[in-house]
């Protein structure tokens, strides 16, 4: 062969792959990706190229194709992308669903690229990512592609505590395409857009006669603020992608390693006479916990989790001297703070999944108990306030508790309490720590003195002997149960120093398998 013909040959290969890639590119061609840009979405490779850093997307498996039968020309990359790249020059890796092929739809292989990317990531030690958009299980494949379901909620599984796995829900997500986002760590959702639901409104409809829309079902709004499934919900699709890279940059690679630390531009001895006066004197008076957060986080920068769901707790990140930590804190603005059967379940996931990847616990205390009634009893708090026993008690990595006010009973025990082996417990001079508030007790220990005399000031003095033997935080202190009373306006410094202070903590736990929590 002559160099000429072997130099044609190279032309010819080069074109015919360039040929390919083109297709590849478009999907499931111009017309369909101009529908999904009359929907305000972006194509799959779009949003990729959004989210990574500039350049920084591999992908892998461009040219696979269905290997069934379904009646429609093949089309490369069979509903999904995936590959990997960087995040604030950290790697990732990411699968994209393709609404364009299929409308996004699982087969065969499309299961077998996104369980590829799963190992690969689960191998590297790095974050897993999934953009989300798809009407879920290709019915054409049939049993087929519920077995490629099966291997991604499996993956999910294994590797649950092991990496981060985040989804972004950017579309509708029915059926099995719900699953596997419930099942990992974060959820992102983003208004007018997305959707997640079992079945559709037609299903309902069918099967209940009940007249339901896609965003009353599944929408954003029941999805974060009813069943809780969706931790942050963003505006756009932009907001969605900004919010994911904040996300991580307070999450380490893998379990084994710890968060990156970011650079301090606060002062980890700054002081905020603010917080002296911001518990009111009446005990029975709300006040803003976010404030407290804010005001002690460094750049009072503070990243909240399930906000809009069971917002009588409140649980995210922040960071003090610049290192990861993990808050949470009861909310005396709604419902008084007291636990419930959704904010126990909200807290303890999250206390879990700060202990899975080494971030420590910080947690602020002003509960009056938990939330009485038969509603609550008959649904479970017993069982689904134990969540959040067996969060704290299991997890291992630095745990440090401030009192700002109320802490009674069982529900101080569910809040990071010593008793439950938290490392180091403050107390605010306005804390108030019994079995249960002054007024309840006074009228239990002395029920017949109160019935033989209507004298209010006589009440009042039992509930202020009450107060001074047993409420306040220099009793708790005696008894060793609080390691320190602090000013209310060093609380920030006090924090970091016992931060620092427990930086190599290490805590070995009896050999299992697994604990058997109350699920």
């Amino acid at each position: 062969m002559s160099i000429n013909s072997s130099s044609q040959d190279e032309k010819s290969t080069v074109s015919r792959l360039e040929e390919i890639e083109r297709s590849a590119d478009l999907g499931g061609g111009e017309a369909r990706i101009e529908q999904q840009h009359k929907k305000g979405k972006k194509t799959a490779r779009e949003r990729i190229a959004i989210l990574l850093d500039e350049g920084s997307f591999v992908e892998i498996d461009k040219f696979a194709i269905s290997p069934m039968d379904i009646g429609e020309k093949k089309m490369y990359g069979d509903g999904v992308v995936t590959g990997y790249g960087t995040i604030d020059g950290r790697t990732v890796f990411v699968f994209s669903h393709d609404f364009t092929i299929f409308g996004g739809s699982l087969g065969v292989m499309f299961g077998k690229k996104v369980a590829k990317v799963m190992d690969l990531a689960l191998k590297a030690g790095v974050p897993i990512i999934g953009l989300n958009d798809s009407g879920g299980a290709r019915i054409q494949e049939g049993v087929q592609s519920l077995a490629a379901y099966s291997e991604i909620f499996f993956r999910n599984t294994i590797s649950s505590g092991v990496i981060p796995q985040i989804s972004l829900v950017l579309g509708p997500c029915a059926g099995g395409a719900v699953y596997s986002p419930a099942m990992t760590d974060f959820v992102i959702m983003t208004q007018k857009s997305s959707y997640m639901f079992i079945t559709g409104p037609d299903v309902v409809k069918a099967a209940l006669g009940q007249d339901v829309t896609f965003e009353e079902l599944g929408g954003p709004d029941p999805s974060s603020a009813e069943s809780g499934v969706a931790h942050i919900i963003a505006p756009t699709e932009e907001d969605s992608f900004t919010l994911t890279r904040r996300l991580l940059s307070f999450l380490p690679p893998n379990n084994s390693e710890l968060p990156p630390r970011a650079e301090l531009s606060d002062d980890p001895d700054r002081v905020d006479p603010s917080l002296d006066t911001i518990v009111p004197l009446d005990s029975n008076k709300p006040y803003e916990m976010k404030q407290v957060i804010s005001t002690i986080l460094d750049d009072n920068d503070f990243f909240e989790l399930h906000a809009r769901w069971a917002p009588n707790i409140i649980v995210g990140f922040g960071r003090f001297d610049g290192e990861t930590v993990g808050i949470v804190a009861n909310q005396p603005s709604y419902l008084a703070g007291a636990l419930d059967i959704n904010s126990s379940q909200k807290a303890a996931r999250f206390v879990r999944t700060c202990d899975a990847f080494n971030i420590p616990i910080v947690t602020l205390v002003d509960v009056p108990g938990y939330m009485p009634g038969t509603d609550q009893e008959h649904g479970g708090i017993i069982r689904h306030g134990s969540k959040l026993l067996y969060a704290y008690c299991e997890a291992t990595v630095p745990k440090v508790t401030v009192i700002t006010r109320k802490a009674y009973g069982g529900a101080y025990c569910a809040m990071g309490g010593k008793f439950s082996k938290a490392d180091l417990n403050f107390a605010w001079p306005s804390a108030e720590i019994a079995v249960m508030g002054a007024e309840g007790a006074t009228n239990i220990i002395h029920r017949s003195e109160l019935q033989k005399s209507s004298d209010e000031l006589v009440r009042n003095r039992l509930v202020e002997e009450y107060k001074y033997k047993f409420v306040n935080p220099f009793i708790a202190a005696e008894n060793g149960i609080i390691d320190a009373v602090i000013r209310p306006r060093e609380t920030r410094k006090e924090l970091i120093k016992a931060l620092r202070a427990l930086a190599q903590k290490s805590e070995q736990r009896p050999p299992r398998k697994h604990g058997n929590i109350q699920l």
